[in-house]
């Protein structure tokens, strides 16, 4: 059985039209590309600002979205015709088995498009059929704490329906922004790799020991067979060199401290160095690579 989901970006759409169709396109092939590697069955179609993938899997495929690098959030969505009388009958069979008595509800809407209604009409609509519809499960309205949140966004002709979000890394699609190459020895280095590969950039890696766990299990799950290579803790400075150097790296990312920044500009002469986390504590550190482990739940 096929499952739409409702796929979000944010930044993309800031952009100006040239640039936000280049980095949709390279959006939709990362997407491609991923569910190619998952054995996802599936097709993508668009509107301003949202993707829709209509796949084989959805909870694999959701899993998939989570970790694409531009998305800031999916949802399993049933989709009907933009009428509030269509809506607010698929609202009631989604919700039929999650209320149980006494239980509070909220309906989110959203409008895009001409309608006969307004987002605020729509929602009280699909909220008042609620409430006649559960009127045995004494069930009442909490905007701010509801224990059943229903969100309808209604795109021109087609509203879809979805109960909760799951949230994605957002920034900006791997491949639009150059390529780096970063050394990553713990998690401080792994987060600043994070931070730069969510800015649309390639990454090649040249890990530590202690680094590899990172990279093979975590931030390689994020771009299809990123370019690794190991070595020994004295070494690592000439080998991320030679990495930068046969990728055409435009940087290199290394887990700085402050006192360290000054050295380590000019060790590496005219090539930029970036490194995202010089400013952070180790628990903020730490708090962000928990987060980023967390995309991979």
């Amino acid at each position: 059985m096929t499952q739409t989901l409702l796929i979000r970006y944010g930044e993309l759409t800031l952009k100006s039209p040239p640039v936000r169709r280049s980095f949709e396109t390279q959006l939709r092939r990362n997407l491609l590309e991923q569910f190619a590697r998952e054995g996802i069955i599936g097709r993508l179609r668009s509107d301003r600002g949202h993707l829709y993938a209509e796949v084989n899997d959805g909870p694999q495929a959701i899993g998939v979205i989570r970790r694409v690098f531009g998305i800031t959030s999916v949802s399993a969505v049933v989709e009907t015709p933009a009428d509030p009388e269509a809506i607010a009958q698929a609202a009631i069979q989604i919700a039929e088995p999650k209320i149980g008595p006494g239980t509070s509800i909220a309906v989110r809407a959203r409008r895009t498009g001409s309608h006969s209604f307004t987002s605020q009409e729509l929602a009280r609509t699909v909220g008042g059929r609620f409430l006649s519809a559960f009127a045995d499960r004494a069930i009442r309205v909490d905007l701010d704490r509801p224990d059943f949140e229903l969100f309808v966004e209604v795109r021109d002709a087609r509203a879809y329906l979805s109960v909760g979000r799951t949230p994605g890394p957002g920034g900006l699609p791997l491949g639009v922004a150059g390529s780096v190459a970063a050394y990553v020895d713990g998690p401080r280095a792994a987060v600043g790799a994070f931070l730069m590969m969510k800015r649309g950039c390639r990454t090649a890696f040249v890990v530590s020991e202690e680094g590899a766990p990172l990279v093979d299990q975590v931030l390689g799950r994020f771009e299809l067979d990123p370019p690794t290579e190991r070595c020994s803790t004295g070494d690592w400075t000439d080998r991320l060199a030679e990495v930068a150097t046969r990728y055409r790296a435009d940087a290199v990312v290394l887990p700085l401290s402050v006192e360290e920044y000054p050295a380590a500009r000019e060790r590496w002469g005219d090539r930029v160095v970036f490194s995202p986390t010089v400013g952070w504590t180790d628990e903020e550190v730490m708090d962000r690579w928990e987060s980023i482990v967390a995309l991979l739940a």
